[in-house]
């Protein structure tokens, strides 16, 4: 049996990207923007829902930070952030010289905490420093609980940054993940659902933020014959090769999708079968995951650890959960809000190979694995 490496996740393409990267070469269009660009924003828009406006940018990256400047996030601003995430979620509040918040996860979603962003909220509120956003995750394409979540950013009249990088073609009550936000945002980095090999969104139901989220993308260039700027701008637009990758990709989203779906639905018969590992699923039928990543929960630490060894061994990819943010060197000194769940989830989680190339040979390796060790 081939023993080439199966990884967590890769990119796969179409067969269609060729065509719009050669016309765009054709037709000199290597820069930023261009034909490209505006046709991946269109699709995307007719993707997520009407009248929703979308600019491509160079990263989800990118996307967060834009957001949080046209939310108007200053120097020494606090916002909430989920610490259950991956350091980009995060790293956008600091460019603005801004303090991060993070607060805990629930156990339903492993997203941010509806009980614990309250408190945390409230604590800001009375220190006197109520917070500008709040940037909540739908981590590893599971929705987070958005009714309970909107409904005390409503109460408290603060905007969400939906970050939805790992979550394009997920729903909650049929709609969309990245649509529920003040702004969302999505990432197409090599590793997500759809690739542009480097890329990412801002969406919003505005086009007056649209534009101006490509305004501060391009430089911030006022109307003039000559290059004037009267505000600070950023060189975040997505290129019209990168936009060409992402219309041909476009075309096999929806098998995307149903390929990750049934991956999951492969490992979870497999773990079905185990006692005492519990596996991620959505919480009931409100929730759509495309399942980028498919995770497990085990017993222990150590028992995580010996899994991701012998899946090594094997020459396959798995990976531990996102380490909490509020636990990172460069973060723990931020205000944190909650208990130990995310902790425990990054101690005994698993992210197991979930890519859209999944072959039954690899499944039968994996399987193979699993079997040994339990």
């Amino acid at each position: 049996m081939d023993n080439s490496r199966i990884y967590l996740s890769i990119g796969v393409q179409s067969g269609f990207e060729k065509e719009y990267i050669s016309k765009a070469l054709e037709d000199n269009r290597i820069t930023s923007g261009g034909p490209n660009v505006d046709n991946f924003e269109s699709e995307l828009q007719g993707y997520l829902g009407e009248n929703l406006f979308v600019a491509a940018l160079n990263s989800g990256t990118s996307a967060i930070h834009l957001a949080l400047i046209l939310l108007g996030v200053k120097k020494d601003d606090e916002v909430i952030c989920q610490t259950m995430t991956f350091s980009a979620s995060a790293n956008p509040i600091l460019y603005q010289g801004a303090i991060p918040v993070f607060v805990d996860s629930e156990k339903e979603t492993w997203n941010i905490c509806p009980e614990n962003l309250e408190i945390a909220i409230k604590d800001r509120i009375k220190k006197g420093k109520k917070p500008k956003a709040i940037i909540a995750v739908h981590l590893y394409g599971m929705p987070y609980k958005v009714d309970e979540i909107h409904a005390i950013a409503d109460k408290y009249e603060i905007p969400i940054v939906e970050d939805s990088a790992e979550a394009l073609g997920s729903c909650y009550k049929g709609k969309k993940c990245g649509s529920f936000g003040a702004i969302g945002i999505l990432s197409f980095n090599g590793n997500k659902i759809i690739t542009t090999s480097s890329g990412g969104a801002l969406i919003s139901n505005s086009k007056e933020i649209k534009d101006k989220a490509i305004f501060y993308a391009t430089q911030s260039k006022d109307k003039a014959v000559h290059y004037q700027h009267s505000e600070i701008g950023y060189n975040y637009r997505m290129s019209n090769i990168c936009a060409g990758i992402g219309i041909g990709q476009m075309k096999i989203l929806k098998n995307n999708i149903g390929s990750r779906r049934n991956n999951h639905l492969f490992y979870k018969e497999l773990f079905g079968k185990i006692q005492n590992v519990e596996f991620f699923d959505n919480l009931n039928e409100d929730y759509f995951s495309n399942y980028w990543l498919n995770t497990i929960l085990l017993e222990s630490e150590e028992q995580r650890e010996n899994l991701r060894i012998a899946f090594d061994n094997a020459n396959i990819e798995s990976r531990p959960l996102w380490k909490p943010m509020h636990l990172q060197p460069f973060f723990e000194k931020y205000p944190y809000y909650g208990s130990n769940i995310a902790e425990e989830l990054f101690k005994k989680g698993l992210c197991l190979p979930s890519g859209s190339n999944l072959k039954n040979e690899d499944k039968i390796r994996i399987k193979e694995v699993v079997e040994l060790l339990f």
